[in-house]
């Protein structure tokens, strides 16, 4: 009876403690990007000391982001010199455009979820790495087949502020997780409006051919840039392989109702967004207003008013449970959208307060709902991010295909009263699954209507981030991991 036994609880003492408990990432550190370029020692990941996200550090992502996304859209209001200087038809050169949206499609279906599994660090340098060598081919080019395969994988490497995005949000604080994300989207909008601007100038006064030249500067700034600036940080899942990248996706759709409620709902409102900014022009430039293409053209600065105003929307959302500020904003949304419906037609002071109002609310609702898909997991924010991406696309398409068919049909009220009932059936969407329901039901409004976050409250059910410490979610997410792998010997140490 006194002999010594070998007891589960002794068995319990005597194991070590996994790595992956004692520290907050399993991954190593790396001195070096591609083995060869060595990584300011201030941007190396330490576990012991995680890097500070700062306010100026996340300017640089918006800036970067601002930057780069310019890519897609420098061709636009240049087509006419391009078409000139090819001497192709408009019809030929119009295929620009579309392979540039083409190639940033596929890159955020194919590459931007690897995120998850390869170092966002590297990736970002290395994508724009290659977009700025790309630019030299579309800068010197004389051919128009060669421009428009070089337009294609322009575009499929223009795709970092869709790995910023996740990278933020990893970084940033779970208190300032929405503003990270709007300050990055700020500076997505503010790219596409730039581009347009700047394309449109420079090539008036100049050549086509010198944009591409700024471009091809302002790139190798952001290169540059990111070398300095950019932190690294370890890979997420490392045994994550490519095939189970896509799997996982579809996983996350079929299993997540928060996941199938967020697309649907950022579907129907990039629908929305999209259809609006589309027909703008239509209604603007026919009866009762007749404006001209230059004035039309100044209802731009509503959107880039949303652009300075999205960072404060961005601070409100951090203090209110995402679901709410999502509520909130898809009501306001309808509110301006009934402006529209009543008197865009006839009054152009309800269409400029509806181009502002219907600007900012959108964004507030993408960042309130990118805030809420990331609380998801850790692990999976970059497939996450490409699901919420690949939804935008598809509200786009609709928008602009079925919208300016209802317009075009029917008149500017019937489209206005189309996009005022999908505003409705996102409110219906929304509402049959409360801010605290459980990640694993599909409707109820268990745990309450808390309006406001407390501090240590976790933005959803299923969120690991506990009191707002990172480190500790970390920790927490791989004490899941590791008990669903541990045999359960009937010790109880499953349960710990």
């Amino acid at each position: 009876m006194t002999s010594p036994v070998k007891t589960n609880v002794c068995s319990t003492t005597i194991r070590p403690t996994p790595p992956s408990l004692s520290t907050p990432q399993t991954d190593q550190i790396f001195s070096k990007d591609f083995r060869c370029l060595p990584i300011p020692r201030r941007l190396r990941y330490d576990p012991d000391r995680p890097f500070n996200f700062g306010i100026l550090l996340n300017i640089s992502f918006g800036i970067g982001a601002t930057l780069v996304v310019a890519n897609l859209y420098y061709c636009q209001p240049i087509l006419i010199q391009l078409s000139a200087s090819f001497q192709v038809t408009y019809d030929e050169v119009a295929r620009i455009s579309t392979l540039v949206q083409a190639g940033f499609g596929i890159g955020l279906l194919f590459i931007a979820p690897l995120g998850d599994m390869l170092r966002q660090r590297q990736m970002i340098l290395l994508l724009i790495a290659l977009s700025t060598v790309l630019t030299i081919g579309l800068a010197i080019t004389n051919n128009l087949l060669v421009f428009e395969i070089t337009s294609f994988f322009i575009g499929l490497t223009s795709i970092t502020p869709q790995i910023a995005v996740p990278l933020a949000a990893d970084l940033a604080p779970p208190s300032r997780r929405g503003s990270a994300i709007s300050i990055i989207l700020s500076g997505f909008l503010l790219g596409i409006l730039l581009a347009r601007v700047l394309s449109g100038v420079v090539a008036n006064y100049t050549s086509w051919r010198v944009v591409y030249c700024v471009s091809i500067g302002t790139q190798s700034i952001v290169l540059g840039g990111a070398y300095m600036l950019l932190p690294d940080y370890p890979v997420q899942d490392r045994d994550l392989c490519y095939f189970e990248v896509f799997r996982s996706m579809v996983k996350y759709v079929v299993t997540e109702p928060l996941v199938g409620q967020i697309m649907v709902i950022n579907w129907a409102s990039s629908a929305c967004y999209t259809n609006w900014w589309v027909t703008l022009t239509f209604l603007l430039g026919g009866p009762p207003y007749n404006y001209s293409t230059m004035i039309i053209g100044l209802f731009g600065l509503a959107g880039m008013l949303g652009v300075i105003v999205m960072p404060f929307m961005g601070r409100l959302v951090d203090r209110l449970v995402p679901w709410w500020s999502a509520i909130v904003s898809t009501m306001l949304l309808l509110t301006f959208q009934a402006i529209q419906t009543g008197a865009g037609g006839t009054n152009v002071a309800a269409v400029v307060i509806s181009c502002f109002g219907l600007d900012v609310f959108r964004q507030t609702q993408s960042v309130s709902l990118s805030t809420l898909l990331f609380s998801l997991s850790e692990t999976a924010r970059s497939r996450l991010n490409t699901l919420m991406i690949i939804s935008i696309f598809l509200g786009q398409i609709t928008g602009t295909s079925v919208g300016t068919h209802i317009f075009v049909e029917y008149g500017w009220r019937a489209d206005s009263a189309l996009s005022l009932a999908m505003f409705v059936f996102q409110l219906v969407v929304f509402i049959v699954r409360g801010p605290h329901c459980p990640g694993h039901r599909w409707f109820g409004y268990e745990g309450g209507l808390e309006f406001w976050r407390k501090p240590g409250q976790a933005i959803a059910n299923n969120d690991p981030e506990i009191a707002g410490d990172s480190t500790l979610a970390v920790v927490t997410s791989e004490k899941r991991v590791l008990k669903a792998k541990m045999p359960n010997n009937g010790s109880g140490l499953a349960k710990n």
